[in-house]
């Protein structure tokens, strides 16, 4: 890294950028598993992305969001090539998700469709971007993140056809393979990382993304490797993949002027089927357990008459599909679903766990594998090659054995955390209200909001509140919103406005007050002023009714262990870690991070959460708070 220092205006020799460089190199020459906790202000993506330079191996860097993709691409390798001596500058690739890619073949089909004209005004758009876009990737295109045209012209694994379309030369995603295969560095995000890695191992969709065989991988934002792997080793199938299916096969049949009613009889036989399903929780993403005792007689014919009008559909697209690939591959997809469902509706096998959840306007099933780590140890750890994992959040109490146990590292490991350069006790103040009611209690949300409302008012507003629940948040939201209009606050709730809107009203507001939920808790950069507080409503405790939590609970009693020990503390030790860090982000940065629940001073296991904090100064009233304010400033 000592290129840098000269090269780079306001580049700063940080040691622990450097320690983790050398170790992250190591790794790599030596085909190591190295796991790495480098707190917020360590440099660890220059860190490690040096080193993958420096090592003329092949590396897949995968990232945990789309957004740090970008940046990794977009202006960190472009940076660093620039100034780092290298003989041979390696070539680099990106590679997203099919969804992310425009499709040639489904946009000239839906071009000249009779649906085109409702999306005109959307068409336009992506018609005169397809005339300059290099790459295809939405990420270009200058439309909202919800435009209604993107899924009808999107490429899929479900609607690919591969080397039998005609337009496949010319294809975004097959130019962004070769581009992989020629590179030395591929930047990946994990949800195409496992789905590849599911692939290879057998159990992943048809038809999915495959990324170029590689020395080495270096997982950044490692913390969500569970929940990834989790998604990709399962199955899923949800209304709305087999309404798209019928809009498609519609289209498809369309073109070769047959008006079957297939397609409308899977429409309705779908619909029969999802609305006798036991009802999920309300809440966006939440389960409910979907076991054999919910198969009733009455659901389980609706299943069968389902079962029968994706297999005639098959069966009769299939007939004519040498007149049009697309009926092809409509088949083919027909087939996929099939197994799928048969797959979750046979239910859980003692090592999975079926479910049933609110998908946007719809309804997902779903089967879940109760752990990854054995699958992780075989298909991940088990091959030849490095393998890095870091984040500023893996360990909890001061070890990375959570992480270990959930990823399936059971065996010899090298470890290193590096701390945040940060001054967090001069930065940071950790109010901890002692005062307060439980949680749990009626009477929670009504001291919780007084107590918010102070603390904006000694911060003169700049907070996030981030909750653990939708009903906390617009419960605090409606109780303090009266309050902070009176005071001029701007008062922004998630959900009212895109996210990228909401943050960037709250940047440019300066002393708006946030209220927000999970998706704010990480990956979400706030540095300067605007952000000098952060509220967070109670301990992240996953839910214990969820069924696939409440399956690995069940598995660790059986094994004669205390999963809330064990799984739900250190996972909740960890989302806290997370939500702590979106204040501090640069040594000018300072604030309070309160968090309202008094069971992390009250209960032993506070302990646990208090030491995977980093070390702010303790306040437990609101004098120390506004005293620390006051003396911090």
């Amino acid at each position: 890294m000592g290129p840098l220092v000269d090269a780079i205006e306001g580049y700063e020799h940080r040691p622990s950028q450097m320690q983790m460089a050398d170790a992250v190199e190591d790794a790599l020459a030596h085909d190591g598993v190295l796991l790495v906790e480098a707190g917020t202000g360590t440099g660890k993506t220059w860190a490690y992305l040096a080193a993958a330079l420096r090592s003329g191996r092949k590396v897949v860097v995968s990232t945990g969001t789309k957004n740090l993709q970008d940046q990794i691409v977009e202006r960190d390798l472009p940076t660093l090539l620039r100034h780092l001596d290298l003989r041979d500058p390696p070539q680099v690739a990106c590679m997203k998700g099919l969804a992310n890619y425009l499709c040639l073949r489904r946009y000239d089909e839906f071009r000249s469709s009779a649906d085109s004209v409702s999306h005109s005004a959307e068409l336009g758009v992506v018609e005169r971007w397809r005339e300059r876009t290099r790459f295809g990737d939405k990420a270009e295109l200058p439309l909202a993140e919800d435009a209604r045209i993107w899924p009808r012209v999107q490429s899929g694994s479900d609607t690919r056809i591969g080397a039998r379309c005609s337009y496949y030369d010319q294809c975004f995603v097959t130019k962004m393979r070769a581009r992989a295969e020629e590179a030395q560095i591929v930047v990946v995000n994990h949800h195409l990382y496992f789905a590849d890695l599911a692939l290879r191992a057998g159990s992943g969709p048809i038809g999915g993304a495959v990324i170029p065989d590689h020395d080495a991988v270096i997982f950044d934002e490692a913390h969500r490797l569970e929940s990834v792997a989790t998604l990709f080793f399962g199955s899923q199938i949800s209304s709305a993949q087999i309404e798209r299916l019928a809009k498609d096969a519609t289209r498809a049949l369309r073109t070769v002027k047959d008006p079957s009613p297939l397609p409308e009889s899977l429409r309705a036989a779908a619909d029969a089927f999802f609305l006798a399903l036991p009802r999920p929780p309300e809440r966006e993403g939440s389960r409910a357990p979907l076991d054999r005792s919910s198969f009733t007689e009455a659901l389980e014919q609706r299943f069968f008459k389902l079962d029968d009008a994706l297999a005639a559909l098959g069966a009769h697209v299939k007939l004519r599909a040498r007149e049009d690939e697309s009926l092809g591959q409509v088949g083919r997809r027909c087939g996929a679903m099939r197994d799928t469902l048969a797959r979750v509706t046979e239910g859980a096998t003692g090592e999975s766990v079926a479910w049933t959840s609110k998908r946007g306007h719809g309804v997902a099933i779903g089967l879940s594998p109760i752990r990854v780590g054995g699958v992780l140890e075989k298909e991940l750890f088990g091959r030849d090659g490095a393998i890095v994992l870091t984040s500023a959040t893996m360990t909890t109490g001061g070890t990375f054995d959570y992480i270990k146990q959930q990823v399936g590292v059971d065996f010899e490991v090298d470890e290193l955390t590096l701390p945040s350069p940060f001054d967090y006790p001069r930065q940071v103040g950790l109010y901890i209200p002692e005062s307060l009611p439980d949680p749990r209690q009626s009477t929670f949300i009504e001291q919780a909001a007084k107590t918010t409302l102070s603390l904006v008012a000694i911060t003169e507003g700049g907070g996030f509140v981030l909750c653990t629940s939708h009903r906390n948040m617009h419960a605090l939201a409606d109780a303090c919103r009266p309050t902070l209009v009176d005071r001029g606050h701007p008062v922004l709730v998630q959900g009212e406005a895109p996210k990228l809107a909401l943050l960037e009203r709250f940047r440019d507001a300066g002393d708006a007050v946030l209220f927000a939920t999970a998706s704010f808790w990480e990956g979400v950069d706030v540095p300067g002023r605007a952000l000098r507080l952060v509220v967070i409503d109670k301990l992240p405790f996953e839910v214990p009714s969820d069924p696939l939590v409440h399956a690995r609970c069940a598995r660790l009693e059986e094994e004669g262990r205390q999963p809330f020990l064990e799984l739900l503390v250190p996972a909740a030790a960890l989302s806290l870690k997370q939500g702590f860090g979106r204040l501090i982000r640069s040594r000018r940065d300072r604030g309070i991070v309160a968090v309202l629940d008094s069971r992390l001073a009250r209960k032993t296991y506070g302990k646990h959460f208090l030491a995977s904090l980093p070390d702010a100064s303790r306040l437990y009233t609101e004098q120390e708070a506004k005293a620390f304010w006051e003396f911090s400033g």
